[in-house]
């Protein structure tokens, strides 16, 4: 006799799995570029550390700043200040960057974790199913582990949104740099503070993609259980 609550776990045991393939890789892909944008801002930072503020006489707005650019970020993000040109488009998609990434780690964050407390609770329908017993703590290790993977990402957005507002409060402007840069260098603080939350973001993302990749040997085990006693050999 069919078993409703079995064939709805057979379903979630299936298509989740599949989910979490996506999960188990993407969050270490957005940490790559993370990890990109801040080596070009810590790049920046040291160069701006020691260098001497000097305007260039340009006869072409298009020209390089020679005392703001770095090579590396010019290499790794395309970062380039030029001499009649404001903030670079690369630092603002940079924020941007680190907007959009946050917002959708939050948003990620927030409704796994809705969704494996709820998940929690219901797994205690399975204790009444004998043949599962064995496999219970794969089952509650897979939702343990995706409830902290949520807690990871949802701070991860937090922190780049952080980051996000400490780059706000840097005039990136050539004139704005290099009157900072003839004074107290504040630029420099804040961008090597921001690089440490950007750079425990893609740590935090890159662990939660770790978790979620450790429980496909337990869906494996969990979902062909299911199916042996929903499809029984006959």
């Amino acid at each position: 006799m069919a078993d409703p609550l079995l064939d709805a776990i057979e379903n979630l045991s299936h298509f989740h799995r599949e989910h979490e393939k996506f999960y188990a890789q993407h969050p270490r892909q957005q940490a790559v570029d993370l990890q990109r944008h801040s080596r070009s801002l810590a790049a920046l930072a040291d160069r701006w550390s020691a260098v001497t503020a000097e305007a260039l006489d340009a006869l072409n707005p298009y020209e390089g700043s020679p005392d703001l650019n770095s090579s590396d970020a010019t290499q790794l993000d395309g970062i380039l200040f030029m001499e009649g040109e404001g903030e670079p488009v690369e630092i603002t998609r940079i924020k941007r960057d680190l907007r959009t990434i946050g917002d959708d780690s939050i948003e990620t964050g927030t409704w796994l974790a809705d969704a494996m407390d709820a998940t929690w609770d219901a797994a205690t329908m399975l204790l009444a199913y004998p043949q599962l017993a064995d496999l219970l703590g794969d089952r509650h290790r897979i939702i343990a582990n995706d409830r902290q993977a949520a807690s990871m990402s949802a701070l991860a957005g937090r922190s780049l949104h952080r980051a996000a507002e400490l780059l706000d409060h840097i005039d990136f402007t050539p004139a704005g740099l290099r009157a900072d840069l003839t004074a107290d260098r504040t630029a420099v603080s804040y961008l090597y503070s921001a690089v440490e939350l950007i750079d425990h973001a893609a740590d935090l993302l890159s662990d939660s993609a770790g978790l979620v990749h450790d429980n496909e040997p337990r869906w494996r085990r969990f979902h062909d259980r299911i199916c042996s006693i929903t499809s029984p050999p006959e």
